[in-house]
């Protein structure tokens, strides 16, 4: 493990990217803030499969308005009870 100053990666920070990119933990440190771990982003980012659950849910005709119904007879009161 490397640790070093906020000044000594500017002045290093090439020589720091190598470092971390042959898998070596490289740690920047400050006296006014977190320390930080450089470190690779792993290539190959996973895709993402949209459309997994395609076909295993089916949404209402009325998903604007699911408790319509219901709504209408909170406040008008129940229509077959009339």
């Amino acid at each position: 493990m490397t640790s070093v100053t906020v000044q000594e990666a500017q002045t290093q920070l090439a020589q720091l990217i190598e470092q971390a990119a042959g898998g070596e933990e490289v740690i920047i440190a400050s006296d006014s803030a977190t320390p930080m771990r450089l470190t690779p982003v792993a290539r190959g980012f996973p895709k993402r499969r949209l459309g997994l659950l395609e076909g295993v849910y089916t949404v209402p005709d009325d998903i604007d308005t699911p408790f319509e119904k219901e709504i209408e007879e909170m406040f008008y009161g129940d229509a077959d009870s009339e």
